[in-house]
Protein backbone atom coordinates (compact mmCIF):
# COMPACT_ATOMS: atom_id res chain seq x y z
CA UNK A 1 0.00 0.00 0.00
CA UNK A 2 1.94 2.58 -1.07
CA UNK A 3 -0.38 5.59 0.48
CA UNK A 4 -1.28 4.09 3.77
CA UNK A 5 -4.87 4.47 5.41
CA UNK A 6 -4.21 7.11 8.46
CA UNK A 7 -6.74 4.96 10.55
CA UNK A 8 -8.58 1.74 10.13
CA UNK A 9 -11.03 -0.28 12.00
CA UNK A 10 -10.84 -3.76 11.87
CA UNK A 11 -13.78 -6.11 13.28
CA UNK A 12 -13.22 -9.22 14.50
CA UNK A 13 -9.52 -8.53 15.34
CA UNK A 14 -8.81 -10.60 18.00
CA UNK A 15 -7.86 -14.02 16.29
CA UNK A 16 -8.07 -15.75 12.77
CA UNK A 17 -8.08 -13.38 9.93
CA UNK A 18 -8.37 -10.31 11.48
CA UNK A 19 -5.70 -10.45 14.03
CA UNK A 20 -3.32 -11.21 10.86
CA UNK A 21 -4.92 -7.80 8.73
CA UNK A 22 -4.74 -5.85 11.90
CA UNK A 23 -1.29 -7.01 12.08
CA UNK A 24 -0.46 -6.53 8.44
CA UNK A 25 -1.55 -2.91 8.50
CA UNK A 26 0.18 -1.61 11.73
CA UNK A 27 3.19 -3.27 10.21
CA UNK A 28 2.34 -0.40 7.19
CA UNK A 29 2.33 2.68 9.91
CA UNK A 30 -1.38 2.44 9.80
CA UNK A 31 -3.15 3.47 13.20
CA UNK A 32 -5.63 -0.24 13.74
CA UNK A 33 -8.62 0.26 15.52
CA UNK A 34 -9.62 -3.55 17.10
CA UNK A 35 -13.39 -4.46 17.79
CA UNK A 36 -14.01 -7.85 19.10
CA UNK A 37 -16.25 -9.03 22.15
CA UNK A 38 -13.02 -10.48 24.05
CA UNK A 39 -11.49 -8.18 25.78
CA UNK A 40 -8.66 -10.81 27.04
CA UNK A 41 -7.87 -11.41 23.41
CA UNK A 42 -7.91 -8.04 22.53
CA UNK A 43 -5.23 -7.41 24.99
CA UNK A 44 -3.06 -10.01 23.99
CA UNK A 45 -3.48 -7.74 20.25
CA UNK A 46 -2.90 -5.11 21.69
CA UNK A 47 0.80 -6.52 23.18
CA UNK A 48 2.26 -8.31 20.05
CA UNK A 49 1.31 -5.03 17.88
CA UNK A 50 1.76 -1.85 20.37
CA UNK A 51 0.57 1.59 20.48
CA UNK A 52 -0.31 1.32 16.76
CA UNK A 53 -3.58 -0.85 17.80
CA UNK A 54 -6.28 0.36 19.77
CA UNK A 55 -8.44 -2.23 21.01
CA UNK A 56 -12.30 -1.54 21.84
CA UNK A 57 -13.94 -5.34 23.41
CA UNK A 58 -17.71 -4.46 21.75
CA UNK A 59 -20.10 -6.25 20.18
CA UNK A 60 -19.45 -5.25 16.60
CA UNK A 61 -23.45 -5.57 15.66
CA UNK A 62 -24.42 -3.02 17.81
CA UNK A 63 -25.23 0.32 15.68
CA UNK A 64 -24.03 2.35 18.18
CA UNK A 65 -20.82 1.10 18.54
CA UNK A 66 -20.41 1.50 14.80
CA UNK A 67 -21.66 4.95 14.92
CA UNK A 68 -19.32 6.25 17.56
CA UNK A 69 -16.11 4.51 16.79
CA UNK A 70 -16.46 6.44 13.08
CA UNK A 71 -17.22 9.20 14.61
CA UNK A 72 -14.45 9.37 17.18
CA UNK A 73 -11.51 7.47 14.84
CA UNK A 74 -12.71 8.84 11.15
CA UNK A 75 -11.50 5.88 9.70
CA UNK A 76 -10.30 6.02 5.74
CA UNK A 77 -10.77 1.70 6.03
CA UNK A 78 -13.54 -0.18 7.08
CA UNK A 79 -12.55 -3.91 7.65
CA UNK A 80 -15.38 -6.05 8.23
CA UNK A 81 -14.02 -9.47 9.34
CA UNK A 82 -16.39 -10.22 12.83
CA UNK A 83 -17.95 -13.73 12.69
CA UNK A 84 -19.35 -16.17 14.43
CA UNK A 85 -18.63 -20.32 13.81
CA UNK A 86 -21.40 -22.10 12.15
CA UNK A 87 -23.20 -24.88 13.77
CA UNK A 88 -22.22 -27.92 11.63
CA UNK A 89 -25.21 -30.46 10.88
CA UNK A 90 -27.08 -31.04 8.20
CA UNK A 91 -30.23 -28.77 7.30
CA UNK A 92 -33.13 -31.19 9.02
CA UNK A 93 -30.88 -31.41 12.24
CA UNK A 94 -30.61 -27.72 12.52
CA UNK A 95 -32.65 -25.65 14.39
CA UNK A 96 -33.71 -22.55 12.98
CA UNK A 97 -32.01 -20.75 15.83
CA UNK A 98 -28.61 -22.56 14.62
CA UNK A 99 -29.54 -22.19 11.01
CA UNK A 100 -29.99 -18.50 10.99
CA UNK A 101 -26.56 -18.18 13.66
CA UNK A 102 -24.65 -16.44 10.95
CA UNK A 103 -27.38 -14.17 9.52
CA UNK A 104 -27.63 -12.94 13.47
CA UNK A 105 -23.39 -11.89 13.64
CA UNK A 106 -21.87 -11.89 9.75
CA UNK A 107 -24.50 -10.30 7.75
CA UNK A 108 -26.00 -8.24 10.81
CA UNK A 109 -22.38 -6.36 11.23
CA UNK A 110 -21.61 -5.89 7.72
CA UNK A 111 -25.23 -4.71 7.20
CA UNK A 112 -24.83 -2.30 10.44
CA UNK A 113 -21.22 -0.81 9.31
CA UNK A 114 -22.28 -0.37 5.94
CA UNK A 115 -25.55 1.42 6.91
CA UNK A 116 -22.99 3.89 9.33
CA UNK A 117 -20.68 4.09 6.60
CA UNK A 118 -23.06 5.59 4.30
CA UNK A 119 -24.98 7.40 6.76
CA UNK A 120 -22.22 9.31 9.10
CA UNK A 121 -20.42 9.47 5.76
CA UNK A 122 -16.96 8.37 5.51
CA UNK A 123 -15.07 10.62 4.03
CA UNK A 124 -14.59 10.39 -0.27
CA UNK A 125 -11.81 7.96 -1.26
CA UNK A 126 -12.54 5.61 2.15
CA UNK A 127 -12.74 2.12 1.48
CA UNK A 128 -15.04 -1.13 2.88
CA UNK A 129 -13.82 -4.61 2.90
CA UNK A 130 -16.23 -6.83 3.73
CA UNK A 131 -15.16 -10.82 4.25
CA UNK A 132 -17.73 -12.68 2.72
CA UNK A 133 -17.06 -16.86 2.14
CA UNK A 134 -16.64 -19.24 -1.14
CA UNK A 135 -19.34 -20.71 0.24
CA UNK A 136 -21.34 -17.73 -1.06
CA UNK A 137 -20.52 -19.34 -4.31
CA UNK A 138 -20.88 -22.94 -4.22
CA UNK A 139 -22.89 -23.69 -1.27
CA UNK A 140 -22.10 -24.90 1.95
CA UNK A 141 -24.60 -27.75 3.46
CA UNK A 142 -23.27 -28.73 6.71
CA UNK A 143 -23.03 -24.82 8.04
CA UNK A 144 -26.55 -23.82 8.11
CA UNK A 145 -27.61 -20.16 6.86
CA UNK A 146 -23.77 -19.43 6.62
CA UNK A 147 -23.61 -19.69 3.31
CA UNK A 148 -26.65 -17.52 3.02
CA UNK A 149 -25.30 -15.57 5.25
CA UNK A 150 -22.25 -14.67 3.64
CA UNK A 151 -24.17 -14.24 -0.01
CA UNK A 152 -26.22 -11.55 1.49
CA UNK A 153 -23.10 -10.06 2.29
CA UNK A 154 -22.39 -9.25 -1.67
CA UNK A 155 -25.64 -7.91 -1.84
CA UNK A 156 -25.39 -5.17 0.75
CA UNK A 157 -21.87 -4.45 -1.30
CA UNK A 158 -23.65 -4.15 -4.74
CA UNK A 159 -26.35 -2.42 -2.77
CA UNK A 160 -23.46 0.38 -0.94
CA UNK A 161 -22.25 0.67 -4.19
CA UNK A 162 -25.17 2.61 -5.67
CA UNK A 163 -26.20 4.58 -2.76
CA UNK A 164 -22.57 5.61 -2.90
CA UNK A 165 -22.66 6.81 -6.66
CA UNK A 166 -26.04 8.44 -5.99
CA UNK A 167 -25.11 10.98 -3.60
CA UNK A 168 -21.78 11.59 -4.51
CA UNK A 169 -19.56 10.44 -1.59
CA UNK A 170 -17.10 8.28 -3.45
CA UNK A 171 -16.74 5.61 -0.89
CA UNK A 172 -15.26 2.31 -2.35
CA UNK A 173 -16.43 -1.02 -1.59
CA UNK A 174 -14.77 -4.05 -1.49
CA UNK A 175 -15.95 -8.11 -1.10
CA UNK A 176 -13.56 -10.55 0.12
CA UNK A 177 -14.10 -14.91 -0.39
CA UNK A 178 -11.98 -16.21 0.89
CA UNK A 179 -11.96 -19.86 0.36
CA UNK A 180 -12.14 -22.97 3.23
CA UNK A 181 -8.70 -23.27 4.96
CA UNK A 182 -7.74 -25.32 8.55
CA UNK A 183 -5.81 -22.13 9.66
CA UNK A 184 -8.23 -20.58 11.66
CA UNK A 185 -10.41 -22.10 14.22
CA UNK A 186 -13.70 -21.81 12.23
CA UNK A 187 -12.21 -22.97 9.06
CA UNK A 188 -10.94 -25.80 10.95
CA UNK A 189 -14.67 -26.83 12.54
CA UNK A 190 -15.60 -26.85 8.87
CA UNK A 191 -12.91 -29.02 7.50
CA UNK A 192 -13.92 -31.46 10.18
CA UNK A 193 -17.37 -31.65 9.92
CA UNK A 194 -16.95 -31.94 5.78
CA UNK A 195 -13.96 -34.85 6.24
CA UNK A 196 -16.84 -36.34 8.33
CA UNK A 197 -19.22 -36.06 6.16
CA UNK A 198 -17.03 -37.35 3.32
CA UNK A 199 -15.91 -40.22 5.28
CA UNK A 200 -11.96 -39.45 5.16
CA UNK A 201 -9.45 -37.98 8.07
CA UNK A 202 -8.86 -34.95 8.32
CA UNK A 203 -5.15 -34.94 6.73
CA UNK A 204 -6.56 -36.35 3.70
CA UNK A 205 -9.06 -33.90 3.46
CA UNK A 206 -6.97 -30.95 3.71
CA UNK A 207 -4.76 -32.41 1.03
CA UNK A 208 -7.68 -31.77 -1.37
CA UNK A 209 -7.67 -28.18 -0.22
CA UNK A 210 -3.98 -27.45 -0.77
CA UNK A 211 -2.83 -24.80 -1.38
CA UNK A 212 -3.43 -23.88 1.90
CA UNK A 213 -4.87 -20.23 2.05
CA UNK A 214 -3.19 -18.77 5.19
CA UNK A 215 -4.37 -15.77 7.54
CA UNK A 216 -1.42 -13.59 6.40
CA UNK A 217 -2.24 -14.14 2.67
CA UNK A 218 -5.52 -12.87 3.62
CA UNK A 219 -4.17 -10.18 5.39
CA UNK A 220 -2.17 -9.20 2.50
CA UNK A 221 -5.22 -9.05 -0.23
CA UNK A 222 -6.55 -6.71 1.59
CA UNK A 223 -3.87 -4.23 1.74
CA UNK A 224 -3.32 -4.63 -1.77
CA UNK A 225 -6.92 -4.28 -2.68
CA UNK A 226 -7.53 -1.33 -0.15
CA UNK A 227 -4.88 0.43 -1.33
CA UNK A 228 -5.27 -0.20 -5.00
CA UNK A 229 -8.45 1.98 -6.59
CA UNK A 230 -8.64 -0.10 -9.61
CA UNK A 231 -9.19 -3.18 -8.00
CA UNK A 232 -12.40 -5.27 -8.67
CA UNK A 233 -15.48 -5.15 -6.19
CA UNK A 234 -14.96 -8.95 -5.67
CA UNK A 235 -12.33 -11.37 -5.27
CA UNK A 236 -11.97 -14.93 -4.59
CA UNK A 237 -8.98 -15.65 -2.54
CA UNK A 238 -6.93 -19.04 -2.00
CA UNK A 239 -4.05 -20.34 -1.03
CA UNK A 240 -3.42 -20.07 -5.20
CA UNK A 241 -3.83 -16.21 -4.58
CA UNK A 242 -6.56 -13.68 -6.05
CA UNK A 243 -8.88 -14.23 -8.09
CA UNK A 244 -11.46 -11.19 -9.51
CA UNK A 245 -15.18 -12.35 -10.07
CA UNK A 246 -16.49 -11.01 -12.79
Amino acid sequence: MSDPFQTVVVTGASRGFGRAIAAALVATGTSVVGIARGEQELRAVRDQLGEGFTPVAADATDEAIAQDVIREHRPSLLVLNAGVTPHMAPVHEQTWETFSRNWHTDTRHVFTWTRAALREPLAPGSVVVAMSSGAALGGSPLSGGYASAKAAIRYIRGYAVDESKRAGLDIRFVTLLPQLTPATGLGSVGVAGYAARQGVDRDAFVEGLQPILTPDQVAKAVVELAGDPGSAPEYLVSGAGLRPIS
